[in-house]
Protein backbone atom coordinates (compact mmCIF):
# COMPACT_ATOMS: atom_id res chain seq x y z
CA UNK A 1 0.00 0.00 0.00
CA UNK A 2 1.44 3.40 -0.91
CA UNK A 3 2.39 5.82 1.87
CA UNK A 4 -0.56 8.13 2.49
CA UNK A 5 1.22 10.51 4.84
CA UNK A 6 1.14 14.06 3.57
CA UNK A 7 4.27 15.17 5.45
CA UNK A 8 7.06 13.27 7.22
CA UNK A 9 9.64 15.14 9.32
CA UNK A 10 12.73 13.45 10.74
CA UNK A 11 14.89 15.43 13.20
CA UNK A 12 13.99 18.53 11.20
CA UNK A 13 16.00 21.66 11.93
CA UNK A 14 16.34 25.18 10.59
CA UNK A 15 19.19 27.42 11.71
CA UNK A 16 19.87 31.08 11.00
CA UNK A 17 23.15 32.91 11.40
CA UNK A 18 26.70 31.66 11.87
CA UNK A 19 29.02 30.92 14.76
CA UNK A 20 28.05 32.51 18.05
CA UNK A 21 25.05 34.11 16.37
CA UNK A 22 23.66 30.83 15.08
CA UNK A 23 20.08 30.27 16.24
CA UNK A 24 18.09 27.09 15.79
CA UNK A 25 14.58 28.30 15.02
CA UNK A 26 13.42 24.69 14.59
CA UNK A 27 15.36 22.00 16.43
CA UNK A 28 15.02 18.25 15.89
CA UNK A 29 11.30 17.99 15.13
CA UNK A 30 10.09 14.50 14.26
CA UNK A 31 6.41 14.28 13.33
CA UNK A 32 4.03 13.45 10.50
CA UNK A 33 0.82 14.83 9.03
CA UNK A 34 -1.85 12.53 7.67
CA UNK A 35 -5.05 13.01 5.67
CA UNK A 36 -7.79 14.58 7.73
CA UNK A 37 -5.48 15.83 10.49
CA UNK A 38 -6.48 19.00 12.33
CA UNK A 39 -3.34 20.24 14.10
CA UNK A 40 -2.74 23.39 16.12
CA UNK A 41 0.85 24.49 16.75
CA UNK A 42 1.12 26.50 19.95
CA UNK A 43 4.03 28.26 21.62
CA UNK A 44 5.23 31.70 22.69
CA UNK A 45 6.33 34.35 20.20
CA UNK A 46 9.68 33.41 18.72
CA UNK A 47 9.28 29.72 19.53
CA UNK A 48 9.60 28.63 15.89
CA UNK A 49 5.94 28.09 14.99
CA UNK A 50 6.00 30.07 11.75
CA UNK A 51 9.38 28.66 10.70
CA UNK A 52 8.04 25.14 11.19
CA UNK A 53 4.95 25.98 9.16
CA UNK A 54 7.15 27.32 6.33
CA UNK A 55 9.19 24.12 6.36
CA UNK A 56 6.05 21.99 6.28
CA UNK A 57 4.81 23.88 3.24
CA UNK A 58 8.12 23.94 1.40
CA UNK A 59 8.45 27.72 1.54
CA UNK A 60 11.74 27.23 3.40
CA UNK A 61 14.22 24.37 3.40
CA UNK A 62 15.83 22.63 6.38
CA UNK A 63 19.37 23.12 7.62
CA UNK A 64 19.43 19.62 9.04
CA UNK A 65 17.27 16.53 9.22
CA UNK A 66 14.76 15.72 6.55
CA UNK A 67 11.25 16.43 5.35
CA UNK A 68 9.25 14.74 2.60
CA UNK A 69 5.72 14.81 1.22
CA UNK A 70 5.03 11.15 0.32
CA UNK A 71 1.42 11.58 -0.81
CA UNK A 72 1.82 15.11 -2.21
CA UNK A 73 4.94 15.01 -4.36
CA UNK A 74 8.19 16.93 -4.56
CA UNK A 75 8.76 20.29 -2.86
CA UNK A 76 8.80 22.12 -6.22
CA UNK A 77 5.31 20.85 -7.11
CA UNK A 78 3.50 21.58 -3.83
CA UNK A 79 2.13 24.99 -4.73
CA UNK A 80 -0.34 26.15 -5.80
CA UNK A 81 -2.24 22.90 -6.24
CA UNK A 82 -1.39 20.70 -3.26
CA UNK A 83 -0.58 23.16 -0.47
CA UNK A 84 -2.48 26.37 0.33
CA UNK A 85 -1.62 29.12 2.82
CA UNK A 86 -3.71 31.43 4.97
CA UNK A 87 -1.54 34.09 6.59
CA UNK A 88 -2.14 36.29 9.62
CA UNK A 89 -3.11 39.09 7.27
CA UNK A 90 -5.24 38.09 4.31
CA UNK A 91 -2.52 38.44 1.65
CA UNK A 92 -5.17 39.16 -0.97
CA UNK A 93 -3.83 40.85 -4.09
CA UNK A 94 -5.03 44.44 -3.85
CA UNK A 95 -5.60 44.94 -7.60
CA UNK A 96 -7.91 41.93 -7.89
CA UNK A 97 -11.50 41.56 -6.76
CA UNK A 98 -12.40 38.94 -4.21
CA UNK A 99 -13.58 36.45 -6.82
CA UNK A 100 -10.44 37.06 -8.89
CA UNK A 101 -8.30 36.41 -5.82
CA UNK A 102 -10.14 33.18 -5.10
CA UNK A 103 -9.84 31.88 -8.65
CA UNK A 104 -6.15 32.78 -9.01
CA UNK A 105 -4.67 29.49 -7.66
CA UNK A 106 -6.96 27.58 -10.00
CA UNK A 107 -5.76 29.56 -13.01
CA UNK A 108 -2.14 29.07 -11.96
CA UNK A 109 -2.80 25.33 -11.77
CA UNK A 110 -3.98 25.36 -15.38
CA UNK A 111 -7.73 25.23 -14.90
CA UNK A 112 -9.69 26.87 -17.74
CA UNK A 113 -10.86 30.40 -16.85
CA UNK A 114 -14.57 29.59 -17.05
CA UNK A 115 -14.21 26.60 -14.73
CA UNK A 116 -11.99 28.54 -12.34
CA UNK A 117 -14.51 31.36 -12.11
CA UNK A 118 -17.40 28.96 -11.54
CA UNK A 119 -15.50 27.16 -8.77
CA UNK A 120 -14.51 30.44 -7.11
CA UNK A 121 -18.06 31.75 -7.24
CA UNK A 122 -19.45 28.51 -5.83
CA UNK A 123 -17.03 28.50 -2.88
CA UNK A 124 -17.81 32.13 -2.09
CA UNK A 125 -21.53 31.37 -2.20
CA UNK A 126 -21.11 28.37 0.11
CA UNK A 127 -19.20 30.59 2.55
CA UNK A 128 -21.89 33.27 2.47
CA UNK A 129 -19.52 35.69 0.75
CA UNK A 130 -21.15 36.02 -2.67
CA UNK A 131 -22.04 39.63 -1.89
CA UNK A 132 -18.33 40.41 -1.63
CA UNK A 133 -17.30 38.81 -4.92
CA UNK A 134 -16.78 42.01 -6.88
CA UNK A 135 -15.26 44.06 -4.07
CA UNK A 136 -11.59 44.94 -3.84
CA UNK A 137 -9.63 43.93 -0.72
CA UNK A 138 -9.50 47.56 0.46
CA UNK A 139 -13.29 47.49 0.72
CA UNK A 140 -13.32 44.56 3.17
CA UNK A 141 -13.13 44.41 6.94
CA UNK A 142 -10.36 42.34 8.50
CA UNK A 143 -12.70 39.46 9.14
CA UNK A 144 -14.10 39.55 5.60
CA UNK A 145 -10.60 39.59 4.13
CA UNK A 146 -9.58 36.56 6.17
CA UNK A 147 -12.75 34.72 5.16
CA UNK A 148 -11.93 35.48 1.52
CA UNK A 149 -8.39 34.16 2.03
CA UNK A 150 -9.83 30.97 3.49
CA UNK A 151 -12.21 30.67 0.54
CA UNK A 152 -9.19 30.95 -1.77
CA UNK A 153 -7.47 28.11 0.08
CA UNK A 154 -10.59 25.92 -0.03
CA UNK A 155 -11.26 26.65 -3.70
CA UNK A 156 -7.75 25.56 -4.66
CA UNK A 157 -8.59 22.00 -3.67
CA UNK A 158 -5.33 21.77 -1.73
CA UNK A 159 -4.75 18.63 0.31
CA UNK A 160 -2.75 20.52 2.95
CA UNK A 161 -3.92 23.89 4.28
CA UNK A 162 -1.48 25.84 6.43
CA UNK A 163 -2.71 28.84 8.41
CA UNK A 164 -0.34 31.14 10.32
CA UNK A 165 -2.21 32.85 13.18
CA UNK A 166 -5.29 33.26 10.94
CA UNK A 167 -7.32 34.77 13.80
CA UNK A 168 -4.49 36.74 15.38
CA UNK A 169 -5.80 40.16 14.38
CA UNK A 170 -9.47 39.45 14.93
CA UNK A 171 -11.70 39.89 17.97
CA UNK A 172 -12.95 36.74 19.66
CA UNK A 173 -16.44 36.53 18.07
CA UNK A 174 -15.04 37.18 14.58
CA UNK A 175 -12.28 34.63 15.18
CA UNK A 176 -14.81 31.98 16.16
CA UNK A 177 -16.95 32.68 13.10
CA UNK A 178 -13.88 32.38 10.90
CA UNK A 179 -13.03 29.03 12.47
CA UNK A 180 -16.63 27.93 11.93
CA UNK A 181 -16.24 28.71 8.23
CA UNK A 182 -12.89 26.99 7.91
CA UNK A 183 -13.75 23.81 9.79
CA UNK A 184 -17.19 23.64 8.23
CA UNK A 185 -15.74 23.87 4.73
CA UNK A 186 -13.34 21.02 5.48
CA UNK A 187 -15.88 18.77 7.19
CA UNK A 188 -15.78 15.33 5.62
CA UNK A 189 -12.69 16.19 3.60
CA UNK A 190 -9.39 14.31 3.76
CA UNK A 191 -7.52 17.61 3.48
CA UNK A 192 -5.24 18.26 6.46
CA UNK A 193 -5.28 21.57 8.33
CA UNK A 194 -2.30 22.82 10.32
CA UNK A 195 -2.46 26.21 11.99
CA UNK A 196 -0.38 28.22 14.43
CA UNK A 197 -2.16 30.11 17.18
CA UNK A 198 -1.80 31.74 20.56
CA UNK A 199 -5.53 31.37 21.15
CA UNK A 200 -6.46 28.36 23.29
CA UNK A 201 -10.08 28.56 22.19
CA UNK A 202 -8.94 28.15 18.58
CA UNK A 203 -6.52 25.34 19.42
CA UNK A 204 -9.21 23.50 21.39
CA UNK A 205 -11.22 23.08 18.20
CA UNK A 206 -8.45 21.06 16.58
CA UNK A 207 -7.96 17.34 17.13
CA UNK A 208 -4.26 17.60 18.01
CA UNK A 209 -2.01 20.24 19.59
CA UNK A 210 1.74 20.46 19.08
CA UNK A 211 3.51 22.61 21.65
CA UNK A 212 6.75 24.25 20.53
CA UNK A 213 9.33 25.85 22.83
CA UNK A 214 12.70 27.22 21.61
CA UNK A 215 12.18 25.40 18.34
CA UNK A 216 11.68 22.00 19.94
CA UNK A 217 8.55 19.89 20.00
CA UNK A 218 7.77 19.74 23.72
CA UNK A 219 4.46 17.92 23.66
CA UNK A 220 1.76 16.44 21.42
CA UNK A 221 -1.76 16.11 22.74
Amino acid sequence: MPDTKFVVMQKLGRAYGQGARRVLAVDGVTASIRPGDRIAIMGPSGSGKTTLLHLIGGIDGPSEGGISWPALGERETLRPGRVAYVFQTSSLIEALTVVENVELPLLLSGQPPREARARAAAVLAEAGLAILAERLPEELSGGQAQQAAIARAIASGAKLILADEPTGQLDHPTAQRLMDRLLGALEGSDAALVLTTHDRSVASRMSCIWRIEHGRMEEKS
